[in-house]
């Protein structure tokens, strides 16, 4: 595609983990997912130095989560939830969730 000279372009980089065409359920937060070369921290000489960091945090907190609260679920069905829209950052407003008090650490 052939971009005028006196036309502006606005690169959408939050969308690049949700292409249909490269993820199969690009709406849907799988952990599970195999194959999974997103760009969520960059590319090339643009990779985020936090990178491992931010994925160290994410296993401890979602790991703590489960073993903590086994029976964790969403209070609301998926459809329900609320996303905060932007062209940067995308996430939810609120996450309901239910659980059994005094769950136990596995």
């Amino acid at each position: 595609m052939e971009i005028p000279a006196d036309q502006s372009l606005l690169v959408v980089l939050a969308s690049a983990n949700r292409d249909p065409s490269r993820f199969a359920g690009p709406g849907s937060f799988d952990i599970s997912r195999e194959d999974n070369q997103h760009v969520a921290f960059g590319h090339g000489i643009h990779y985020c130095l936090g990178a491992p960091l931010a994925r160290l945090e994410g296993q401890i907190a979602i790991g703590s989560v489960l073993r903590r609260l086994p029976e964790v679920r969403l209070a609301v069905d998926g459809g329900e939830l609320e996303w905060r829209l932007g062209v940067v950052m995308r996430g939810l407003q609120n996450l309901p969730v239910r659980f059994t008090p005094g769950g136990r650490e596995r």
